[in-house]
């Protein structure tokens, strides 16, 4: 579809209103192209436009980069945003795929809600995406490839150019005299995606000049696909018994065949926003962990994402933090007390029962972890049990057991987190209490 300043404009127009456009501005001529033609088109938006610059710092000459587009705005009074990252891929990640990760990890940082980002991905990009999910097998979702529109942290990513032709922005360049960076990485083979550029992608279109509006049309007919499944898999998901812990029952997933029970994990993971397993991992879940005896504890991880069984239940976790369950800290008992590696925040406020206000204010207050021999006397019990035997009777999943606060008074163990108080601490509703209130961090 040509470019030009009309179509964009209408294109942006049928995006939900925002604020505030944030462009992704490399300095290469697609970004240059987009920024460019939004600028002309300023005095119709009613949103603010802001530019973000991400310095991977990969290149000897990215800061080059990063002053050049810093130039270009100042020179157009456009508010650009210059942000550093580490690139640096782990282990077993390509760098292609670790500087995509940091770049939306770093803008996505900057988004307020409803903004919307903007990239300059065309029809092209479009098709080296299709060929790439199809080389690696990927599935209808995968081969949906990128939609115009989609949630991006608090508010969307949009590709107003996802159905033009390099070819016409390359054209809408030269008609402006734009003169842009040219990053030379790009045209390195070794990377998959300049391999298909150079080398695949030519050949096929000598054979199928349109190659790119076909394999568009497929991306379509997936994502419908991929829609239709997605919601099939939301309706079972409604009757799995998820609750506040975003936990599923094992029960339930295993009466499923696999094709859907596989489809109603991925949504599962996909709408908390987790990223998703290759097949292999997938096909654990259901070979291990669906059929291990309801003792064991079994786990399937990638990326930054867990998977855990306890019991009948699937929990579905960040990945946790390195923690040291021998951490003692002194608490002033009124200001929010902050707990190490993401567990959250402590605080209290006033309550109709809880602890004593008296005893709370006149006494050290500490907070620590379970190590082990902690016991507690729950309100009317008659004896104290281990914590460690309370945790089991309640249902508490193992790997939270450690990472739960202790709050001691005068060395007196008083409370387990927000979930319960011992015996000796809890007053009768007439009397001035606190109670402990603990938000979870994502630690946890």
């Amino acid at each position: 579809m040509p470019f030009n300043q009309g179509l964009l404009l209408e294109t942006i127009s049928a995006l939900p209103t925002c604020k505030r456009l944030l462009i992704a501005y490399s300095g290469g001529m697609d970004s240059h192209v987009l920024l460019h033609a939004i600028w002309g088109l300023r005095s119709e938006l009613t949103a603010e436009i802001h530019v973000v610059h991400v310095n991977h710092g990969l290149q000897s000459d990215a800061s080059v980069w990063a002053e050049s587009c810093s130039d270009f705005c100042v020179s157009h009074q456009i508010p650009i945003t210059v942000v550093e990252v580490d690139a640096t891929p782990a282990k077993g990640e390509s760098r292609e795929a670790a500087a995509r990760d940091s770049r939306y990890r770093a803008i996505c940082s900057l988004m307020e809600v409803g903004d919307i980002l903007l990239t300059a991905h065309h029809a092209e990009d479009q098709a080296e995406t299709v060929l790439l999910q199809l080389l690696r097998g990927s599935g209808p979702s995968g081969l949906s490839a990128m939609p115009i529109i989609n949630g991006f942290g608090p508010g969307f990513h949009a590709r107003p150019l996802l159905e033009c032709m390099r070819s016409d922005l390359a054209e809408y360049a030269e008609q402006n005299q734009l003169r842009w960076l040219e990053d030379f990485s790009n045209s390195d083979t070794s990377f998959d995606r300049n391999y298909l550029r150079h080398r695949v992608i030519p050949l096929l279109k000598q054979r199928w000049p349109a190659m790119e509006k076909t394999i568009s049309r497929s991306a379509s007919h997936c994502a419908e696909a991929q829609q239709l499944i997605e919601e099939a898999a939301r309706i079972d998901l409604r009757d799995m018994q998820l609750g506040q812990d975003n936990s599923m029952s094992v029960a339930a997933l295993s009466a499923m065949p696999p094709p859907r029970a596989r489809a109603v994990i991925r949504t599962w993971i996909n709408d908390a926003g987790l990223r998703l397993p290759d097949t292999a991992r997938l096909d654990r879940v259901l070979r291990e962990m669906l059929t291990a005896r309801e003792d064991r504890n079994p786990m399937v991880n990638w990326a930054d994402v867990e998977l855990r069984r306890y019991r009948d239940r699937l929990y579905l976790l960040s990945a946790l933090q390195k923690f040291d369950p021998v951490t003692e800290l002194n608490w002033d008992g009124e200001t929010p007390l902050e707990l190490p590696s993401g567990l959250g925040v402590l605080s209290v406020k006033p309550a109709k029962s809880g602890i004593s206000r008296k005893m709370w204010e006149e006494s050290q207050v500490t907070v620590c972890f379970r190590v082990g021999g902690e016991r507690c006397k729950l309100l009317g019990r008659d004896n104290s049990k281990s914590l460690k035997k309370l945790f089991q009777e309640y249902g508490v999943p193992p790997w939270e057991r450690d990472r739960i606060p202790l709050i001691k008074i005068d060395g007196q163990l008083a409370a387990v987190g927000d979930i319960w108080l011992c015996d000796g601490v809890r007053l009768e509703e007439t009397d001035a209490v606190l109670k402990i209130c603990w938000e979870r961090g994502t630690g946890l």
